[in-house]
C-alpha cells in the first residue's frame, strides 16, 4: 500500500509581540481567525528558518502554549514594502 504524502499548509495568525531594547522580538500571544486568543507561556527556542531551497525568509520560534510545544513562524516581507515587516503563521499538516 502506498504511503500518502503529508503536506503542510500555512495558517496565518495574529500575534501580539514585544520588542526589547536590543530589538529582539518576543511573541506573547496568538489570536486565531475566530477570535480565540492563547497566551504564549514561554519561548523555548528561536532560530532562522529560511533556506535557499524553500524560498522562505524568516524565523521559527518554539513556544509553549497550554503546556504544549508549538512552532510559530515569522515570515519576513520584502523590504520594499514599507510599514510591513512580516506576518506570522503556524503550519497545519494535511494529507
Amino acid at each position: 500500500m502506498a504511503k500518502r504524502q503529508q503536506k503542510t499548509e500555512r495558517i496565518y495568525v495574529k500575534v501580539a509581540s514585544e520588542f526589547d531594547s536590543t530589538g529582539y522580538m518576543l511573541p506573547t500571544s496568538i489570536t486565531w481567525a475566530d477570535g480565540r486568543t492563547f497566551p504564549i507561556e514561554k519561548v523555548r527556542d528561536f532560530r532562522p528558518a529560511g533556506t535557499a531551497d524553500n524560498g522562505f525568509s524568516g524565523d521559527c520560534f518554539t513556544v509553549l502554549i497550554q503546556g504544549q510545544e508549538k512552532h510559530l513562524f515569522f515570515e519576513r516581507i520584502d523590504q520594499r514594502f514599507t510599514g510591513r515587516l512580516g506576518r506570522w503563521f503556524v503550519e497545519r499538516t494535511t494529507q
